[in-house]
């Protein structure tokens, strides 16, 4: 174990200088948060050593974790208790609790900062937190079960998926209103729009692939299929997906198939696969774009992925079910 944070650090340290969309509002990016689903704990890692350094106690079954974007704030999917937490990001200590409809899965800060939209998967619904008055703005009726979220880099659109609708809902964000629908294989868990907001990338986890949609459109143009070494078609469960910042690369978790695979985004062609921990949920760039932290839920740890050599490079301790992972100060 020793030798492999050593490693780590090594590889993190040139890291964590470089700029990133997850990063804070002086553009430095120092720490990893990595929700435990299981054992209802932030483990918070230091980028620079490569180490655990705390271990936050939160709310029930966190899932989705992710910053606020001026940097100053952890938030929190305490999915069991029916709340989104605030946490001040130095000492884990809870902030506020924001009201966030019945069982929050997922959810994603606006690109302007000012509302955080989070999937409520017992409501079939969407809500939209003022983060600033931590109160409820808005509600849209989506779907059943619906998890993943994410808006377009223009604003434009909220996209929300429901897994036992098996759609994917289109939001109006200047009308609140629900504008189009897109099919989708079995089980969609994921949403994520590319960084120049022309494609919006679909991870259906019981069908076993990834969809990518024509955001014009609204339709599916490509469907990418994955067969990593050694793992069976139905362990091929794709869940979180994350795009180095250039656009060119596509790290898609591939759940209980115990690998990532490597996708270039212009040919929708699978590069490679990365063997991981067990069952990887979600995952992130890590500045500068090297290199992937991927949250490992059933073998309670993280794996640091070099993305050009598509290997680990080193395995550091999480707490039990890891689930997600934000990037922040």
């Amino acid at each position: 174990m020793e030798r492999s944070l050593k490693i780590v650090a090594l590889a993190l340290c040139a890291l964590s200088a470089a700029p990133s969309h997850a990063q804070d509002a002086d553009g430095t990016v120092t720490r990893a948060y990595v929700s435990n689903e299981r054992s209802s704990t932030v483990t918070v890692i230091d980028l620079a050593s490569g180490k655990a350094v705390a271990q936050w106690p939160v709310g029930k079954r966190p899932r989705g974790i992710t910053m606020t974007r001026d940097g100053k704030y952890v938030l929190v999917c305490a999915s069991a208790d029916n709340a989104v937490e605030v946490r001040d990001p130095a000492t884990g200590a809870l902030v506020a609790t924001l009201p966030s409809g019945a069982d929050p899965e997922q959810f994603f800060a606006s690109h302007d900062g000012k509302l955080l939209y989070a999937a409520n998967e017992d409501d079939g619904a969407v809500t939209a937190i003022d983060l600033s008055a931590r109160k409820v703005a808005w509600q849209v009726t989506v779907g059943k079960e619906p998890e993943g979220v994410a808006e377009s880099p223009d604003g434009q659109w909220l996209l929300v998926t429901s897994e036992e609708d098996n759609s994917v809902a289109w939001i109006d964000l200047a009308t609140h209103t629900v504008t189009g629908e897109t099919e989708t294989e079995a089980r969609p868990r994921h949403v994520e729009f590319t960084p120049d907001g022309k494609q919006v990338w679909i991870a259906a986890e019981v069908g076993g692939v990834v969809q990518v949609a024509d955001v014009g459109s609204k339709e599916v143009v490509k469907t990418i299929r994955f067969a990593p070494p050694g793992a069976p078609d139905y362990k091929v469960m794709p869940c979180g997906i994350r795009f180095t910042a250039d656009g060119r690369t596509a790290v898609v978790a591939l759940g209980r198939a115990d690998s990532v695979a490597l996708v270039d985004v212009a040919s929708g062609e699978v590069r490679g696969y990365v063997k991981v921990g067990g069952r990887p949920w979600h995952l992130a760039i890590l500045p500068g774009g090297g290199s992937a932290l991927v949250a490992n839920g059933a073998s309670d740890d993280l794996s640091l992925v070099d993305l050009a050599a598509m290997k680990v490079t080193a395995t550091i301790p999480a707490g039990e079910g890891p689930w997600g992972v934000a990037l922040g100060r």
